[in-house]
């Protein structure tokens, strides 16, 4: 197979990783926040153990990268196309870290916790969950548009964390005894906002990749 042949294959393969990254982590951030809910400890253990294999599949797509890059030496939109494959599969990394630590939340609320999960730590985890796929069908594509929709939605996600927390921290006023367990679910909340922010992180590169320039979604 001819140089290029073969680059472009190794191209492919990264591409597909990537896109099975984005699906581990989006099953980890549905299975940690169900978890949450039901008080489920088996299935937020089985998340933070997922999270290793996830963990593996980062490495692997970097030193397929890197190695890519050092016998190839590609220049211009070929350089950049690894360069960003690098920072989504960190931002996907990353993505699944936040799932694991609402697992780990779950696990330190343990069974009988005695408080109820606040309702729209569910709607956040919807919307969070939609942008992990609207950013991946993006990478996909390298497109463009697709990549713009996810500040639209980070704002949302933004908004519902900023009004959970103001409602939680009145909570723990009304029931001090119980501040431990609300900080749980701030937690929690923090980490469904900060899964989306790496989202919006992988719209940004997706631009920088198709446009060459860096951008602001955030």
């Amino acid at each position: 197979m001819a140089a290029r042949g073969q680059f472009q294959v190794e191209l492919d393969k990264i591409k597909i990783l990537i896109i099975e990254l984005a699906h581990g982590a989006e099953k980890s951030l549905s299975q940690a926040v169900e978890a949450l809910y039901n008080s489920d400890l088996e299935l937020a253990k089985e998340v933070i153990a997922y999270d290793k294999l996830l963990d593996k599949k980062d490495l692997e797509i970097n030193e397929t990268a890197i190695l890519l890059i050092a016998k190839q030496q590609p220049v211009a939109s070929d350089l950049r196309r690894l360069i960003v494959a690098i920072r989504i599969s960190s931002d996907l990394e990353r993505m699944a870290d936040n799932a694991k630590n609402i697992a780990k939340s779950t696990i330190h609320l343990g069974k009988d916790h005695g408080i109820k999960i606040h309702s729209e730590l569910k709607d956040m985890r919807d919307i969070a969950l939609k942008m992990i796929d609207l950013s991946i069908k993006a990478y996909e594509n390298e497109d463009i548009t697709l990549a713009r929709k996810l500040a639209e939605l980070d704002d949302l996600v933004d908004g519902m964390y900023s009004k959970i927390l103001t409602e939680l921290l009145e909570e723990t006023a009304t029931d001090p005894q119980k501040i431990q367990h609300i900080m749980q679910m701030a937690f929690s909340g923090r980490y469904i906002e900060r899964f989306g922010d790496h989202a919006t992180n992988i719209g940004e590169n997706i631009m920088y990749l198709v446009k060459g320039e860096s951008f602001n979604l955030n």
